[in-house]
């Protein structure tokens, strides 16, 4: 069972998703929620199913006080790196949210303090904290919706089944029909000893 949050203060979550894929955007939710809250089976995303987890969306979203989610695209993870784009992700969730939490806590091991709010980094903290796993599966839900928009334009690379993570038949594709606009290129598409023409 997953504590409810980790302090009494209005305590935001934050997880990002997408952070090891060569395509497409990091995106992280910042979720508030209720200490009534009723959701049985909400987990680290990683956890659920799909189903499950498209089944939980709707659910989080009706009973959290506030949540947010926003992308980072490929073009700022190149010029800035991935850690920071996927930090600036969160920063932008907080940001929105229409109520300002007084503390943050977030998933992982690295944070840039957000607007002088207390903040705590804890290591896989979406299985343990209701408001992280909320976050980790908005994120989620949000960015594979995203990934399978554009799958429609870009059908080869399989980004409606893979996400834009590096599977063995999306790094095929990238070897036979090249790189998209939505692709990192300061990932590494494809191993070292297949080249690749941009």
């Amino acid at each position: 069972m997953l504590s409810i949050q980790l302090t009494n203060f209005i305590e935001a979550g934050t997880d990002e998703a997408g952070r090891g894929c060569l395509a497409g955007p990091v995106t992280a939710a910042a979720v508030i929620l209720p200490q009534d809250l009723n959701l049985p089976f909400l987990n680290d995303s990683k956890k659920l199913t799909e189903k499950q987890r498209n089944i939980l969306r709707p659910q989080i979203e009706d009973q959290a006080i506030a949540f947010s989610v926003a992308h980072v695209f490929q073009e700022e993870i190149d010029r800035i790196n991935i850690l920071k784009a996927s930090i600036k992700a969160m920063h932008l969730a907080l940001e929105q949210l229409q109520k300002s939490p007084e503390y943050i806590v977030v998933d992982g091991n690295k944070f840039f303090s957000f607007n002088e709010i207390p903040h705590q980094c804890i290591v896989k903290g979406d299985g343990k904290f209701q408001n992280i796993a909320a976050a980790s599966v908005l994120a989620k839900t949000y960015r594979d919706d995203y990934m399978k928009k554009i799958n429609a334009d870009f059908p080869v690379y399989g980004w409606n089944q893979n996400k834009g993570y590096p599977t063995q038949s999306h790094r095929a594709a990238i070897q036979k029909y090249g790189s998209t606009p939505h692709h990192r290129k300061s990932f590494q598409l494809l191993p070292r000893q297949l080249e690749i023409d941009f």
